[in-house]
């Protein structure tokens, strides 16, 4: 279950995407702000355990089967996707193995704009 919450430091940063999930009891949420170190400093305030991480994100085209065509390329390429979720703006965040890798597959890729 998600909740929402107030916290006391007020950094005013926007949630650019979010997906939430609940695994063996506890509740996970991944989030794209729109400031970073604003977000840090919030959940600090909080006292809220987080990581970060990097992940892709790109606009594709707005037709049926984008995201399987972008899921079979990074297949192809050897790319594990362990993540995914769209952004307000219907960008397409990617959580992956090799980011690296991935922005090199997703440049190549017509269909694909980098945010």
């Amino acid at each position: 279950m998600l909740a929402s919450a107030r916290f006391s430091v007020r950094p005013r940063v926007n949630i650019e995407a979010i997906q939430g999930t609940s695994r063996e009891g506890k509740g996970f949420v991944q989030f794209v702000p729109s400031d970073e170190e604003k977000a840090a400093v919030a959940l600090d305030a909080a006292k809220i355990n987080y990581s970060r991480r990097e992940v892709l994100v790109v606009r594709v085209l707005d037709e049926p089967g984008m995201l399987g065509d972008v899921a079979l390329v990074m297949s192809k390429a050897g790319i594990n996707i362990d993540s995914v979720y769209v952004t307000t703006r219907g960008h397409i965040v990617l959580g992956v193995d090799d980011l690296a890798g991935a922005i090199q597959i997703a440049g190549g890729m017509a269909v694909m704009t980098f945010e």
